[in-house]
């Protein structure tokens, strides 16, 4: 008798989540353009205090953040140092390369459920600019979807991470090439979410009218009009370091763009 009752609540509860995922979530999707829940970690895992407090001295973002959401913050950044591999070109791999290039990652997918993808197992970071044997060219970082690997100049991520208000960001660049690849392959709900509005975003980059508005206005680098991978990773980059001039320059665009990557302000709450 006991038996009969645990499979009929197992069961009920397995047809209950079918039901949701199945039905309720892509109309939730289809009415706030958003997944119906973010985070939901029923064994949060911590980081340590050395972890924490390189957060705290060096990552603002995490700072900014309510106690809760400092939480899911450390939770994330914890699967993250877990799941992918450093190692060090020509230098050895510290706690705060690790914590700074993990809180960049978790930072620009922090609106979105499924955060940890496949394209990468790995990220290699040399001390400064590095000459590719690939292209016979000097780098400052790269996404190689073949080798599955992130590259790093230390030295300009650093630079990067510590100046918050000129829009280059090696390290939300780089991770922005990954997210973009991984949304474009992937039909969870973040990233359905982000195709829809990638294709709204990336009509500033292919339509004469708005790209020439674009360039009027002279906010964005000529680098991001080199190409759509490229525009979409600059803009990314004013987004998160002058998020109120983008907003002010261009409003609908930046809207686009907060909508794909599920970040607005009450997210940091």
């Amino acid at each position: 008798m006991l038996l009969q009752i645990f499979f009929s609540v197992l069961f009920g509860t397995l047809f209950l989540l079918l039901f949701i995922f199945r039905v309720v979530e892509p109309t939730y999707i289809l009415l706030f353009n958003k997944p119906l829940y973010i985070h939901w970690y029923p064994f949060s895992k911590k980081l340590k205090l050395s972890q924490r407090q390189i957060l705290e001295n060096d990552f603002p973002f995490y700072t900014s953040l309510s106690s809760k959401k400092k939480m899911y913050f450390e939770h994330r950044v914890n699967e993250f140092i877990v799941k992918y591999d450093f190692i060090g070109k020509e230098t050895v791999v510290t706690e705060q390369m690790r914590m700074l290039i993990a809180g960049t990652y978790v930072m620009l997918t922090f609106g979105m459920r499924n955060y940890l993808v496949t394209l990468f197992n790995k990220i290699i970071i040399y001390p400064s600019s590095y000459f590719s044997t690939v292209n016979l060219v000097h780098h400052k970082g790269e996404f190689n979807p073949q080798m599955k690997t992130i590259v790093f100049s230390w030295e300009d991520f650093l630079l990067g991470h510590q100046t918050s208000n000129d829009n280059v960001n090696l390290g939300l660049h780089e991770f922005s090439h990954v997210l973009h690849f991984h949304c474009l392959k992937s039909n969870d709900p973040s990233a359905i979410v982000f195709f829809d509005e990638f294709n709204e975003v990336i009509k500033y980059y292919s339509d004469q009218l708005l790209n020439i508005e674009l360039t009027q206005k002279d906010y964005f680098r000529m680098y991001a009009y080199e190409n759509k991978f490229e525009f979409l990773s600059v803009i990314l980059e004013h987004f998160f370091e002058t998020p109120s001039l983008f907003k002010s320059f261009h409003p609908e665009l930046y809207a686009h763009v907060a909508t794909m990557i599920n970040f607005k302000e009450e997210l940091l709450k």
